[in-house]
């Protein structure tokens, strides 16, 4: 079976944990993963509380989103394994403060089913499938940070 075939039949991804619960994103999305350290952080006023703020990065300025707040995670706490994921969007590049980071998997699509059609309140939910003997939630990264008011895609735009 030739490569791409492979690559139709089977979904790359980096696993990570969020509170218990491990999600799944789009490995081509992830340009790096690197310790959280909140004292880089710069707060900028008038955001969101899930938006911990800016970070420079090789002169690039990043938002920094703690999905743990964002998905709204009962008590947030900053551990050594705690780890921003550097992700490359269409149209900018943000990181994601998370708990850990499990793994790099490959899973084939045929293993993932349709999220729950009653009243999906996630609407970045992919699909679900079973990974270690517990549900793996397959995220669409670009849905679940986006935000109404979103406003710090322009300063991507500048470097």
């Amino acid at each position: 079976m030739s490569q791409e075939k492979k690559d139709e039949l089977n979904y790359h991804c980096l696993v990570f944990c969020v509170d218990g619960q491990e999600f799944a994103i789009d490995i081509l999305k992830v340009q790096e993963i690197r310790e959280y350290q909140p004292v880089n952080v710069t707060r900028v006023a008038h955001m969101p509380s899930y938006i911990q703020g800016l970070i420079n990065l090789r002169g690039q300025i990043i938002p920094i989103i703690d999905l743990r707040i964002k998905l709204k995670v009962r008590e947030v706490e900053y551990t050594p394994q705690t780890v921003v994921i550097i992700l490359g969007l269409s149209d900018r590049i943000v990181g994601i403060v998370v708990d850990s980071v499990s793994n790099v998997e490959l899973i084939a699509k045929n293993t993932i089913e349709p999220p729950p059609s009653v009243n999906n309140p996630a609407p970045y939910l992919i699909g679900l499938t079973t990974y270690k003997d517990q549900l793996l939630q397959i995220v669409d990264v670009e849905k679940l940070i986006d935000h109404e008011h979103w406003t710090l895609s322009d300063l991507n735009q500048e470097t």
